[in-house]
């Protein structure tokens, strides 16, 4: 059983777009191994389970497979399952909207604007 580095096993599987970066989320506690903080030097093992928060969300992957060189996405992608829970739905909120052109909206237009955004 091989073991790597979290920082080069991110780069590796294209989950982070360079080493450096991948080092970085890891030194500001965006990387965690098995719900614990994980360093750029946190060994890895097939099995274990890395969750890497990145624009706002979070990725929940496990480790199927050991890589220390970058390789193609679909060899990426055989080396890691991803359990990240799907979001919620969103909710479609209706807006008021005005033709185009039609100046400031009027005191009756503004009060049936009004009672319409407080429902």
């Amino acid at each position: 059983m091989e073991s790597v580095r979290v920082d080069c096993w991110l780069w590796a599987v294209r989950l982070m777009k360079t080493r450096p970066d991948a080092a970085a989320a890891c030194r500001g506690g965006h990387v965690r191994v098995n719900d614990r903080p994980a360093k750029a030097s946190t060994v890895l093992v097939p099995g274990d389970e890395v969750r890497i928060r990145t624009g706002g969300t979070t990725r929940v992957v496990e480790v199927t497979n050991t890589i220390r060189k970058r390789v193609g996405a679909a060899v990426a992608a055989t080396c890691l399952i991803d359990r990240t829970p799907k979001p919620p739905p969103e909710t479609l909120i209706p807006v008021a909207r005005r033709d185009r052109g039609t100046g400031r909206p009027t005191k009756r237009e503004r009060r049936v604007l009004d009672r319409f955004q407080q429902q």
